[in-house]
């Protein structure tokens, strides 16, 4: 009988490709108040301004190259005997550049665009402007399909029915601090399963977690794989 593992990352498993975080004092996000750029409201008043930052964001991602801590989580998937969901906080696709399969973008992607007004998604441009409109209903209302603060993350009933069943849950540079992510490290220790926390710092939630290494994700994410890899083939 296999192991399933549940996997959250979030921005600190990016950031070693050159993807900026919230906390960052230099990047994308240092320029702009999360209200204006991020939220439905922000949207609602200025969609031009909303929409030439997450250009500049996909912009940026779509040139990012998955690090070491991205290849070593898809070998991971690949070799390991169970089950293994990686649920990310990113809207970046660097789990899948690297050769993940088993994806769950909570917070939607760059590479998705968004009607607002009937809900139907497509591939997004590179560039997407307030006038684009919808290849279903034609209303100029394109949106980034992505999770604002104030929305109901994705997937949640896949996330939490995961949860149910995992064995061990790992948090990979999060915050702690972004709900209902947050909270997925009191789900599994309920259950019964095991929590590691792997981080450059400790997260606002790492006294809920069994275990929890510290560093950078690019060297302590590979370091825990080939261990639980070392298992596996033992």
């Amino acid at each position: 009988m296999g192991t399933n593992i549940v996997i959250l990352t979030g921005a600190g498993i990016s950031a070693e490709s050159g993807l900026g975080t919230f906390r960052d004092e230099d990047g994308l996000w240092a320029q702009h108040r999360i209200e204006d750029v991020a939220t439905p409201e922000g949207f609602a008043r200025n969609p031009d301004l909303v929409h030439a930052f997450y250009n500049a964001r996909r912009s940026n991602a779509a040139e990012a190259t998955p690090n070491a801590a991205h290849h070593a989580l898809a070998e991971l998937e690949a070799e390991l005997d169970g089950t293994l969901l990686i649920v990310t906080q990113n809207v970046d696709n660097l789990h899948e550049k690297a050769g993940s399969k088993n994806v769950l973008h909570m917070h939607g992607t760059l590479d998705g665009a968004l009607c607002a007004a009937c809900d139907h998604r497509w591939e997004a441009p590179p560039v997407m402007t307030k006038e684009d409109p919808c290849p279903a209903c034609a209303a100029p209302a394109t949106r980034p399909d992505v999770v604002w603060f104030g929305e109901i993350p994705y997937f949640m009933e896949r996330i939490e029915q995961a949860l149910d069943a995992a064995d061990l849950f790992v948090s990979i540079g999060t915050s702690g601090e972004v709900y209902p992510a947050a909270n997925f490290v009191a789900h599994a220790d309920h259950i019964g399963a095991h929590t590691l926390e792997l981080n450059l710092e400790p997260s606002a939630g790492a006294s809920r977690f069994a275990e929890v290494h510290l560093g950078p994700a690019s060297e302590i994410v590979p370091d825990w794989v080939a261990r639980e890899l070392a298992q596996t083939r033992s």
